[in-house]
Parts: structure tokens; C-alpha cells; sequence
């Protein structure tokens, strides 16, 4: 079609006016990430298992060259890459360009797998949906609120080591948020969201409710992958699973499709963990695209930074009371840019029986408060992830506190020198713990510190 010079003047003060003004960043929606590229990374996972012995396991050949497969990728799209090396196994980090230097929202999946088998559900489907959102952010390159930083983890089966390396040689230091994607393809695939944040989980929850999904708090990765690592440092966590070793109930599969009375993941940790045989496609790319909406959601903005801004945080960011008790925190508040502002605290998704209050409730950044939180005789037993909100004169932040009330559990409290079967039920510090495995107890081993030993129920 051939515009006359009057259509050609009109459509160009029409364009001028769909530019963005100065000052804002264009609203970008978030991407819808082609499940092909995400199995294609599978397969190379496949292929680099077969080359090496039929498996990808930390510190042996296979886990070398998945890592070297996934760098090579991350330097080629303009990412700042560094292996951060430890006893057993190696991290892979990778810092986007773009956005401001801080705070941090960080994804991550563990790269290794165990050494019976090649590891693709658990967890190259993590790691490689990981890949494609992050080489998707540096393709389309979008306006950014926050620093955007990926972690490949090592030695995660061997008990989250190269995470808690990771954190204990400051890799949190000014993390806002850390997402975490473990076993994301699952063949009878559960669809679930981590609940230790309330704020990170609605991120997740908005995404699946849009496509007709309703997602169910996560229960089985509890303290069983990288995030604790992260959440016992104080930072919020979030993230993905579609179920590992647990079996799927009859209300799961009216609600979701599959087997009921079967695993979500009948290879887990087998030899057969192959691609592609134990990847189920559809549960891959939803949860891939719900990672990209989370991110997107979290770090890119339809407008700039404010120009003063500050983080929130909390600590100890956990703690176990029984009915009728309280415990107390310390609010942090730090200047990220600009000047202080005035913050008031306030605090969402309490459950019935417990109260929470502030002195002082009103700080300005860079400030303190202390929080307690108080529960009643008739307060439910169980964890519950409370949200403590800043509300700023040009920021609103959070942190998140994990609050055990205790009760009955139906177990025995744990105790040393015990021998343990996979199943058993204990009860420490007022919380329950299933085993995972069979052992006999030793000192140190206690549940909330062995978390490849055992899981809260």
C-alpha cells in the first residue's frame, strides 16, 4: 500500500505519541518461552550423561560439562559468568548487564544429579528452564528495577552443599528474593508453589490461575533443596515443583489430570530419569512460562526506579512457638538509593490467634523495629509464612517470617543414637519431621539441621 505525504505526516505524530515518554521504561509483557528450546537443552543433558559414564553427578565428568554446556551459552548472550569452586563440586553464577546493581532477585536450580542415572527430570528440567529464561531476559533485554543474577547449584544431592557454599561465603548479601525450580517436568506432574512467602507465591499463583491451573502449596520439597539454604540466611524464597517420590491423591489427579495413588515422579532418582522419556512436556512449559511471569513480574518495570528506595529484612526469620507463646524479631531496614524516607510497618497473612505488633512501627530507612509476634491458646498448629510489609513514602517492601506453632504431630521427639526408618514421624522444637531416609541419629543431626535427612510435616 503507497501513504500519501498527509498519511505519512499522520502516522508519524501518531507513532511519536506511542513512544515512551522520558522517565518511563515501556511496559513489557511477559515472555511466552517455547518448551522446544527447553527440551533441546534437555537433550544435550541427555547426550553429555550418555558421553560420561550415564550420569551428571557433582564433581564427576557428566556435571563438568553440563556446566561448561550452560556458560557457554551465558557468555555467548553478553552474561557476567563465574564458577565458584568448593570441596566436592562446583556453582556456576551468572549476572545480567542490564538493571541496577541492586537489590537482587535471584533464580537458581541444582545442576547435578545422582549417580544412578542421567538426572533430566531431577534436575536438568530446572536448570535447563532456567537457561531459557535467562537467555530470553538477554534477548529482549527489558527495562529493569532490580539486579537479575542466576545460580546453577552443585552437590544439592549430596545435601545442598554448594548452595549453602554459595551463602555462607556471602552470596546473599543484598538478595531481595531467591526463586528455586527443582524437578519441574514430572511424567504424572503435580503443579506446586512454595508457600514460605506469600508475595513470591501470588507471583506464581497469578500465572496459573491465568491458564486455569489451581497450583497447591508445596510440602514434599520442604527444606529438601537450595532455597533453605537461602531462607535460613534470611532471605525470602519462592519457587516450582512438580512433585518428586510422594504419590499424587485422588483430589490431585480430579484437579489436575494423572494417576492418583501413584508418584508424580515413578524414576526419581532412578536410571531411568531419562529424556525423553520421564519429561512431561505440558506441566515443563507451563512452569517455564510461570518462571519467566515471576521474573518479569519481580524486575521489570513499566517505569524507573524510585529514586529513593531501601530493603527490608528480618531475623531471625523463623521460629517455633507452642499456643500461647510469642517470640520476637529484629526489622531491618537499610537505604538502597537516594535518601532515607519514613517506612511504616505493618504485617499481612497472619492466621487466626496470632498478633503481631511493632516497636517502633514507624522507622526511617536505614532504622530498626523490633516485631513481636504473640499467638492465643486456641492458635493452629503448623507453619505459617507471615508477610512483614514497609509501606514507604516512594517504596513499598517486605520480608517474610516462617512462624511454627507447635502441637501434635503424632510422632516421638527425635533424639540422638536413634536408628530411624524412611516414614518415621518425630516431633523437634515443636515442629514435625518425616524421615527420608534411614539412618541412625547422631548429634548435630537434629531434623531442621539435616534437611537431605528429613522434611517438616
Amino acid at each position: 500500500m503507497k501513504l500519501t505525504m498527509g498519511a505519512v505526516a499522520t502516522l508519524a505524530l501518531a507513532l511519536t505519541f506511542l513512544q515512551p515518554q522520558a522517565g518511563h521504561a515501556a511496559a513489557e509483557t511477559a515472555p511466552d518461552i517455547p518448551v522446544a528450546a527447553v527440551t533441546a537443552h534437555l537433550a544435550q543433558f541427555q547426550q553429555i550423561a550418555n558421553a560420561n559414564g550415564g550420569n551428571r553427578a557433582s564433581g564427576r565428568p557428566g556435571f563438568t560439562a553440563s556446566l561448561n554446556y550452560i556458560r557457554g551459552k551465558l557468555d555467548a548472550a553478553g552474561y557476567t559468568t563465574r564458577v565458584q569452586s568448593f570441596s566436592g563440586g562446583s556453582n556456576l553464577i551468572a549476572d545480567w548487564r542490564g538493571g541496577p546493581a541492586g537489590p537482587v532477585i535471584m533464580l537458581g536450580a541444582h545442576l547435578d544429579g545422582v549417580t544412578s542415572g542421567p538426572g533430566i527430570n531431577d534436575n536438568g528440567s530446572g536448570s535447563g528452564a532456567l537457561l531459557e529464561v535467562a537467555l530470553t531476559l538477554a534477548a529482549r533485554n527489558p527495562a529493569l528495577t532490580k539486579h537479575v543474577r542466576f545460580g546453577w547449584w552443585g552437590a544439592e544431592e549430596q545435601g545442598l552443599i554448594g548452595s549453602r557454599y554459595y551463602v555462607q561465603n556471602g552470596g546473599a548479601q543484598g538478595v531481595e528474593a531467591y526463586l528455586n525450580f527443582d524437578m519441574i517436568s514430572s511424567t504424572n506432574a503435580g503443579y506446586f508453589v512454595y508457600d514460605d512467602d506469600a508475595t513470591l507465591r501470588q507471583a506464581f499463583t497469578e500465572y496459573f490461575t491465568s491458564i486455569g491451573v489451581q497450583p497447591d502449596p508445596d510440602r514434599e520439597g520442604d527444606g529438601r533443596s537450595d532455597h533453605a539454604s537461602f531462607k535460613n540466611a534470611g532471605v525470602r524464597v519462592g519457587g516450582l515443583a512438580t512433585g518428586a517420590g510422594a504419590y499424587k491423591t485422588q483430589a490431585q489427579a480430579a484437579k489436575w489430570g494423572g494417576t492418583a495413588n501413584a508418584p508424580f515422579d515413578r524414576c526419581y532418582h532412578s536410571a531411568c530419569d531419562t529424556y525423553p522419556a520421564n519429561v512431561n512436556t505440558a506441566a515443563l512449559d507451563r512452569n517455564t512460562d510461570a518462571i519467566a511471569y515471576a521474573l518479569w513480574k519481580l524486575a521489570v518495570g513499566s517505569e524507573n526506579p524510585p529514586a529513593d528506595d531501601y530493603a527490608i529484612s528480618v531475623s531471625p526469620a523463623s521460629a517455633s512457638v507452642e499456643p500461647g507463646g510469642s517470640v520476637t524479631a529484629t526489622v531491618s531496614t537499610r537505604v538502597t538509593s537516594g535518601q532515607a524516607q519514613s517506612v511504616t510497618l505493618s504485617a499481612g497473612g497472619v492466621p487466626a490467634g496470632v498478633g503481631v505488633t511493632f516497636s517502633p512501627q514507624t522507622v526511617t530507612a536505614g532504622q530498626s523495629s523490633t516485631v513481636t509476634i504473640a499467638t492465643t491458646a486456641g492458635a493452629a498448629a503448623g507453619t505459617h509464612p507471615i508477610s512483614l510489609n514497609g509501606d514507604g513514602a516512594s517504596a513499598d517492601r517486605s520480608a517474610s517470617f516462617s512462624l511454627t506453632v507447635g502441637g501434635d504431630t503424632g510422632g516421638d521427639a527425635w533424639a540422638a543414637w536413634t536408628a530411624y526408618a524412611a516414614g518415621d514421624v518425630v516431633t523437634y522444637q515443636g515442629a514435625g519431621y518425616r524421615c527420608l531416609q534411614a539412618h541412625t541419629s547422631l548429634p548435630g543431626w537434629e531434623p531442621a539441621n539435616v534437611p537431605a535427612l528429613w522434611a517438616r510435616v
